[in-house]
């Protein structure tokens, strides 16, 4: 058990004496929609990815593209009809280029990494052997954006004064996380803050003071059940003014690859 000094939303400054990761140059932006929640119960039925340069603030590529399924029971959600991704289409194509633009990407970002991860390496997707950054989980905004500690694409987006004009379609997600990098002006630290490695924590508190662990983006049965949980760098575990622990020291350091 680790007795430890709630989580600063975003440092922006480097512990003395504590090195930093690398800045990635080229951010492979993606989103998935799905026909499930996890690929035993469906498939990706639409891919969207953008690849960002990080120094220039700029779009280089972007890509949507469809495949095809045989159902969607989650037409009402992401609004794609299961006969729409059977139409003819060119999405070999769109995946070819998709697989370029990861070959190009020295990390690869989603807004919910644990969700989008799945997909890949399966079924004609292929694995995605890059660093991954969660936008939701790894990055800590900062605290004058007044956003919660795992805010969602909406609320990240207008917290950046983006307009939200849609929703729940891959690309359209993709390009909300663009328009907040291109208006974040301590991108390349909150990038290579949120590349540093992490590992799984428990809260140990008690019933009373349970809203400190949920103010400091602790997660109640996820992905422990009866447990407020969340991933942190040994940096952040230092910030901390309550009481941690690793879930289980078995499991290491939580890969940052697929």
């Amino acid at each position: 058990m680790l007795a430890v000094p709630v989580l600063a939303v975003t440092p922006l400054a480097a512990a003395p004496g504590r090195s930093l990761p690398s800045c990635p140059e080229r951010l492979l932006v993606l989103d998935t929609e799905t026909t499930a929640l996890s690929r035993d119960q469906g498939q990706c039925i639409e891919v969207g990815a953008v690849l960002f340069h990080v120094p220039s603030r700029a779009v280089l590529m972007q890509v949507s593209f469809l495949l095809p399924c045989p159902s969607n029971p989650a037409e009402a959600i992401n609004g794609i009809a299961a006969e729409v991704s059977r139409l003819n289409q060119p999405w070999q194509a769109g995946l070819t280029c998709f697989e370029a633009m990861v070959a190009a990407a020295d990390a690869v970002v989603a807004h919910n990494v644990s969700f989008d991860r799945q997909w890949f390496g399966h079924g004609p997707l292929p694995p995605l052997a890059k660093p991954w950054i969660c936008s939701m989980e790894d990055i800590r905004w900062p605290a004058e954006r007044h956003l919660r500690a795992t805010p969602s694409v909406r609320d990240l987006a207008l917290a950046y004064g983006v307009p939200v004009w849609a929703a729940h379609r891959a690309l359209t997600d993709c390009i909300y996380l663009i328009q907040v990098f291109e208006r974040s002006p301590d991108l390349e630290l909150l990038l290579q803050m949120a590349l540093e490695p992490r590992r799984l924590y428990r809260a140990c508190l008690g019933y009373a003071e349970r809203h400190r662990a949920k103010e400091a983006g602790f997660r109640w049965n996820e992905p422990v059940r009866g447990a407020w949980c969340r991933r942190l760098s040994e940096r952040e575990v230092e910030s901390l003014s309550f009481v941690v622990e690793p879930v289980d020291p078995l499991d290491g350091v939580l890969p940052r690859t697929a």
